[in-house]
């Protein structure tokens, strides 16, 4: 087993009875560790950085949620255990090395310990989502898909200078109709897949949530240094929040919020 029962579930739901057509993810939203793993050969400066979790995505995602009324499902535990933004079979989900940091704990595992760490951390995170995606859509009910994410400022040394990055793989409508209330409001930052795209292999979700059921979905990296306290992830949840609610109003008047 590689959760106690004592550290609790792999995934949280906020407001499951949320009106908001949007379903928020946040996959990358803690930096915990499960027990059994230890630190992974890793110092507490490397496990509190930005390779362990997405820094302030989960204030923000938690705020969307309030402001929308909109279900949130979470991840628990920390990507260097298990990236729940990648599928079982790619290396990635198990990474040996993120950026510049080795990960000891993660170099070598043999497909039993890849299996124990996917049974436990991404089965029942994506399980979670799909139930919850299934049974609105058998409702009748319109669906739309943002997972929340943040980015480092400087990666390999490089500067980052973006603010918003607004990604989508092979849907782009609520990118598009993002991006169009991002102009008309002349928000400064903000670019379509920045700073990835889906040749990067970063839209698992999108594409096993949003994209297998042909509704409208979208993927937010929001630069970490601007929501790593509680006022700036308050300051760009609410920006986020009139985006999302201008893109929609936009969809549903074009009439393609649900289908391709």
């Amino acid at each position: 087993m590689l959760i106690e029962p004592s550290e609790g579930p792999a995934f949280a739901v906020r407001h499951p009875g949320g009106t908001s057509d949007v379903v928020l993810v946040c996959e990358h939203a803690s930096k915990t560790m499960p027990k059994a793993l230890g630190t992974l050969g890793l110092d507490p400066a490397a496990l509190a950085s930005h390779i362990a979790w997405d820094i302030g995505a989960l204030g923000v995602a938690e705020r969307l949620s309030d402001l929308l009324d909109a279900t949130l499902i979470t991840q628990r535990f920390s990507r260097l255990a298990y990236d729940c933004n990648r599928p079982p079979e790619s290396a990635d989900a198990y990474p040996e090395r993120s950026e510049v940091f080795d990960v000891p704990g993660n170099h070598g595992l043999d497909q039993r310990e890849r299996s124990r760490r996917a049974a436990a951390l991404y089965v029942p995170f994506h399980q979670a989502i799909d139930t919850l995606i299934d049974e609105r859509l058998a409702q009748g009910r319109a669906v739309v898909l943002v997972t929340v994410h943040s980015f480092t400022p400087v990666y390999f040394g490089k500067p980052r200078d973006g603010l918003l990055g607004i990604l989508h793989d092979a849907d782009q409508r609520l990118a598009d109709a993002m991006l169009d209330a991002a102009a008309e409001a002349r928000m400064e930052g903000v670019s379509r897949n920045y700073p990835y795209g889906p040749e990067d292999g970063v839209t698992h979700t999108l594409k096993r949530h949003g994209l297998t059921r042909q509704i409208a979905n979208v993927m937010l990296e929001i630069r970490n240094d601007l929501i790593s306290g509680e006022a700036g992830q308050t300051v760009w949840a609410d920006r986020i929040a009139g985006l999302l609610r201008a893109a929609l109003d936009r969809l549903n008047h074009q009439g393609g919020r649900r289908h391709a």
